[in-house]
Parts: structure tokens; C-alpha cells; sequence
């Protein structure tokens, strides 16, 4: 699997003539509609458009072809940029404008929006010969950032959507090579057995079951000036997750193609940094593995060394994930970075607390968890900080071992107490933040196909430009 091929959807004003978008406030409508043809008056009463946030009306000529499309934007003062998601899928082919620019929305999250709406999986039903929908981005607008990002966002979601037939650890290890090698940066893999000759023993473990063209690996991705400061970015790569010799009911392991979203992220990330040559040096660490069924598989009750030295009782073989990560932040560590973000789809609990479409985050750094909400409200990438707190600790503490992968019942916050445990293992040279992610739409919605999903990336990568601008490293 390669990276993919994104169609068209932004492009500049001077290609061409393109149908104007009126964008509209509910208490805008009425004077709108007394201003145009009474054909017009009586279409829009017809369609029953409100300009609620998010709707759309394309509205034809008396002779039947497109002149003009409405787009709701809700209460005044609430309007969000994001709802231009909604736009690709409720226009018909051709290219579009705005008439004007909605008084405090930023033109740059607008054409992003739009971007990240026209995204389509269609790699097993091929959509050949229908005609994209563009718009035609304000001239302020950097056009060749906003396409790497959605390009980066359009990364993760295709890996995420394909199969695990498809996407194994060899497919996202070729991935890591392409991007490496468009950014011009060095990668590193250990593959299989190997992992125990370089001390990646609990990435090891987890993934030994999978057959040999499946085996297990450690990526890393290096890139930028070394004196710069140093940022690691760390992803869960299970491929698939069946659960292990605590097997999953089929109805858990359905979505489990997804148990790599972390990695997805992970490099989608790595990828809008090095395409906006920010001035760090960046490292991508994604442990890829299949959690997989054989006589070699690890088992309930197995101790398990990790890179860092501490040792950890399987307590369920279900929750992989964390011993996986533990190793990877561990070699993060060893680099002395001054920020670190993990990336996981790791547990169920976080859904429990926050639903599919906000994600929690934990990081012991008051002043980390303030960048991370300033850059997610600034890119609409909805997350809510939960607490790392110290009273849950002894609940992923072992009787035979130093820690334990699945948590004692009484202190019931799953999500927390993974957390706690992959603090154990974080670096402490700098700053850490632990993102459980989704990674996926249950429930289609305007601009949000059922199907993968890229969270928390665009607000990180907001973040990580604000925290380390252009030019401060020169």
C-alpha cells in the first residue's frame, strides 16, 4: 500500500469562473431572500432551508441549471469553519466560490474544511469519471499548506479504512519509507527476531503469534537538524487485534482493522511537520504488530521485559497496546526529546467517558495541556484533558512483577489507568502528552463518512507551530 492519490479540491482564483456560495446566518435569510426574484422566495420555502448550521440549497435558474448555493450557518456568532465539511458531498460537480468570507472565520480552516469533506474511501468501488467538486480558495490562503494537511489527514483515514488483509505491518512500514523518503529523512526497522537483539522485547512478544510475512517491527523515522529541539511523535500499530489467547467476541473484533490508527496518526503527523520544514528534529517511533492466535502467542500470567528495564505481568492479552508503546517510549527517551506525543487507540473506557467524536488526553503538564487546548479549539479538533490521578496508581501495580497490564476492577477508569501505566515508561527530559484516540465515524454525518477518522492531528499540528515557529530555529 502507498500513500494515496487525493483528487482535487481547492484550487486559486485565477483558474477560472466558479458558482458563487452564499453563506448565511439564520437571522440573515429573510433579508436575503426579499432581495432575489420571487422564483427564488419560493424555492427556498419549497426546500424548507432555514440556514441552520450546515444546510445546504443549491438553487437553479428558471431554466433549470445551478446559478447559486446557500449554506447555512446557524445562530449568529456560533458559526463554525468546520461546516464547510458538509459542502462536497451536497454539490453537484463543478467548481465554486464564496461570496464573501464569513466575518471571523479563518479562509484557511474553510478551505481545509472543504478539503477534509471531499475525502472518499474508494479503493474496492472505484468512482471513475465523476467530475470533482472545487473550491476556489481566497487568494490569502496558503494553499500548499492546506493541501498537506488534508492530504496528511486523507493518510490516516485510508490506512485506517483498509482491511488488515491489506494494511499489515510490511504495507505501513512501506508507507514510513515513502514519507521518509519525500522529506528526506532516515528511517530505521527491526523486523521479527531481531526485536530481541536491539531490546524491543515487549514489541516482540505481542506480535510473535503473526506468520512470518506479518512479523513484528519497530519503525523510526528521523528528520530535521539534530541541534533543533527534539520532538517524538509515538503510534499504536496493531494491525489487527483479535484479542490474543483472551479473544475478543466477534462483535469487538469487527472494527479491529482500526487497532492501527495510532501509527496512522502518528506518521500523518510526522508528515505535516516535515512538509512545513518546522524547526525541529522530529522523531516517528510506531511499533507494528498483529496480535494474533498461535502456539507462541504470550499468555495470561506471562512476565514480559520491556526496553526500560521494568518487567510486566499479562494480565489480559487484550490489552497489548500499552506494552507495545511501553517499549517505544522507552527508545523515545533515550533521545532527550523535548516533547513527546503518543497517539492510541487503547481503550474502551475513553469512549465510555467522552463518546467517538472527543478525545481525552492526559499529560502531568499544565502548561503542555494549555498549547494542546489552544491549538485544538483553533483547529476545531474537539479533546478534553482527563486527570493522571495518583490515587489509581497501585491499580496497575503487580504482586510478581513491577507493573501490570490490565488494571485492578476497583479503580474502574480505564482509560486513566492506561494512561498510568505508559507514564511509567514516558520520557522525563521533557514534556509528555497521551492521546486515546477513536479514529473512526460510527454514524455518518454531513462531511464525517462513516468510516476512519483523523482526530486530535490538526490541533497538535496547530500546537507544534505556535510552540515552534518558523524561523526560531534559525
Amino acid at each position: 500500500m502507498s500513500e494515496p492519490i487525493i483528487a482535487p479540491s481547492l484550487r486559486s482564483a485565477e483558474d477560472g469562473a466558479a458558482t458563487p456560495i452564499h453563506c448565511l446566518y439564520e437571522s440573515e435569510l429573510a433579508a436575503f431572500v426579499e432581495a432575489r426574484p420571487s422564483f427564488v422566495k419560493g424555492f427556498v420555502a419549497l426546500e424548507e432551508f432555514k440556514a441552520k448550521a450546515g444546510q445546504v440549497l443549491v438553487l437553479p435558474t428558471p431554466q433549470g441549471v445551478v446559478d447559486r448555493v446557500l449554506l447555512g450557518l446557524g445562530e449568529k456568532g456560533k458559526a463554525d469553519a468546520m461546516l464547510f465539511r458538509a459542502l462536497p458531498g451536497r454539490l453537484p460537480a463543478g467548481d465554486f466560490r464564496l461570496s464573501a468570507t464569513p466575518e471571523g472565520l479563518d479562509p484557511g480552516q474553510i478551505a481545509l474544511a472543504f478539503a477534509l469533506g471531499a475525502y472518499r474511501f474508494d479503493r474496492y468501488r472505484p468512482r471513475t469519471g465523476e467530475e470533482p467538486r472545487r473550491l476556489v480558495a481566497d487568494p490569502a490562503v496558503d494553499l500548499d499548506e492546506v493541501r498537506a494537511v488534508a492530504h496528511a489527514c486523507a493518510l490516516a483515514r485510508d490506512m485506517i479504512n483498509t482491511p488488515a488483509n491489506d494494511l499489515g505491518p510490511l504495507q505501513i512500514e512501506t508507507i514510513a519509507r515513502e514519507i521518509a523518503e519525500r522529506y528526506g529523512a532516515t528511517i530505521a526497522v527491526v523486523t521479527g527476531d531481531d526485536l530481541l537483539t536491539e531490546n524491543y522485547p515487549a514489541v516482540h512478544a505481542v506480535g510473535r503469534a503473526a506468520v512470518p510475512t506479518r512479523a513484528p517491527r519497530m519503525i523510526e523515522i528521523s528528520w530535521g537538524d539534530a541541534s533543533h529541539p527534539r520532538v517524538a511523535i509515538v503510534g499504536k500499530g496493531v494491525v489487527f487485534d483479535t484479542g490474543g489467547l483472551d479473544i475478543k467476541p466477534s462483535s469487538g473484533m469487527r472494527l479491529m482493522k482500526k487497532d492501527m490508527g495510532g501509527a496512522a496518526h502518528a506518521l500523518a503527523l510526522g508528515r505535516m511537520v516535515m512538509a512545513a520544514g518546522l524547526p525541529v528534529a522530529l522523531s516517528v517511533l510506531v511499533p507494528v504488530v498483529e496480535n494474533a492466535i498461535a502456539g507462541d502467542a504470550m499468555r495470561p500470567g506471562d512476565v514480559l521485559a520491556t526496553r526500560s528495564g521494568l518487567t510486566v505481568e499479562v494480565g489480559n492479552t487484550d490489552a497489548e497496546g500499552r506494552l507495545i508503546l511501553a517499549d517505544a517510549l522507552t527508545r523515545a527517551a533515550e533521545l532527550e526529546p523535548v516533547l513527546t506525543l503518543d497517539l492510541a487507540t487503547l481503550t474502551g473506557a475513553a469512549r465510555v467517558a467522552l463518546g467517538p467524536q472527543v478525545i481525552p488526553f492526559f499529560t502531568p503538564d499544565d502548561d503542555l495541556a494549555g498549547e494542546i487546548e489552544v491549538g485544538a479549539r483553533a483547529a476545531r479538533d474537539p479533546l478534553w484533558r482527563l486527570p493522571l490521578w495518583d490515587g489509581y496508581r497501585e491499580a496497575v501495580e503487580s504482586d510478581i512483577a513491577d507493573l501490570k497490564n490490565d488494571p485492578d476492577a476497583w479503580a474502574q477508569a480505564g482509560a486513566m489507568t492506561a494512561a498510568l501505566f505508559l507514564q511509567r515508561f514516558a520520557p522525563t527530559t521533557g514534556v509528555w502528552a497521551h492521546f486515546d484516540i477513536f479514529a473512526w465515524n460510527p454514524k455518518a454525518r454531513p462531511g464525517h463518512p462513516a468510516g476512519g477518522e483523523a482526530q486530535v492531528i490538526r490541533g497538535l499540528y496547530a500546537m507544534l507551530k505556535a510552540k515552534f515557529p518558523k524561523g526560531a530555529g534559525a
